[in-house]
């Protein structure tokens, strides 16, 4: 009798919070459509002035336009590869020097500065530099977008290390462990939730990091898009790539908000 009553209390719990998500979303949906829907009465109403803001409609239509083209797709891959190869090799190599630094107290305290310094430097006006230092095609703007990403990588993974249970540490180094063994089976394991919460604020920066690199040199890509539509006064083309920057970095957002589901699932 106690289980199923603890059942239905569970299946009720587990209910509300559906409902909760489906309320959540269908707000979300509701300010979206709303801002859209006022966006376009605005510009149709002559309230806004469509040159500058262009309108729904006529964003919907130049994105029909450079999809049919087959134009649309080319620059959106190319910035997309731009960014997941940064993503990746800025979390990677931030992950790996995070583990160096937690590992060797004595680089840590020395380092500690120079990563103060890097973090508040705007690594953004070092784009051109950069660019500069690396060249002008694939590779500098990927390297622009490790720049912004690997710095806040390094320094969110050191406080996430630094701050593990030292109890457990030193429970485990008690029993035997040795110092790559706490690093696998308590380091890693605890910082898996910053690590996702860093995974998701390194994706918007080497978002920044190509697009800033892709205003510069690129000629294809979404930044590309963006500066040449700007350029030629087509304020419609600087509105859609805006709008498709949008929609591509809340779907790798989502795509990040899967993963953390499936490493929460697997710590638990």
């Amino acid at each position: 009798m106690l289980n199923k009553e603890i059942s239905k209390e569970q299946s009720l719990y587990v209910e509300s919070l559906k409902k909760g998500r489906r309320k959540i979303f269908v707000t979300q949906l509701g300010i979206f459509i709303f801002g859209l829907l006022f966006w376009e009465l605005g510009a149709q109403l002559k309230l806004i002035d469509s040159f500058l803001t262009s309108s729904p409609l006529a964003i919907i239509k130049l994105l029909i336009e450079y999809t049919l083209r087959g134009r649309l797709f080319y620059h959106i891959w190319i910035s997309v590869m731009e960014t997941i190869v940064g993503f990746l090799l800025g979390t990677f190599l931030g992950l790996i020097i995070a583990v160096g630094l937690w590992w060797s107290d004595f680089w840590s305290r020395v380092l500690e500065p120079y990563l103060v310094i890097l973090n508040s430097l705007p690594k953004t006006a070092l784009a051109p530099i950069i660019i500069i230092w690396v060249g002008a095609g694939y590779s500098g703007i990927i390297v622009t977008a490790i720049s912004i990403s690997i710095v806040v990588t390094i320094m969110n993974m050191s406080v996430s290390f630094k701050s593990a249970d030292e109890d457990k540490i030193k429970l485990l180094k008690t029993f035997g462990a040795s110092k790559l063994q706490v690093l696998r089976k308590l380091i890693l394991p605890s910082s898996v939730p910053n690590l996702v919460s860093t995974l998701k604020i390194s994706v918007g920066l080497s978002w920044v990091g190509v697009i800033v690199g892709e205003f510069l040199v690129s000629k294809a890509g979404i930044g590309y898009l963006i500066v040449y539509g700007g350029q030629v006064f087509k304020l419609d083309v600087v509105m859609m790539g805006v709008v498709v920057l949008a929609i591509i970095s809340v779907l790798m957002y989502k795509v990040i908000n899967m993963i953390e589901n499936r490493l929460v699932k697997w710590i638990q």
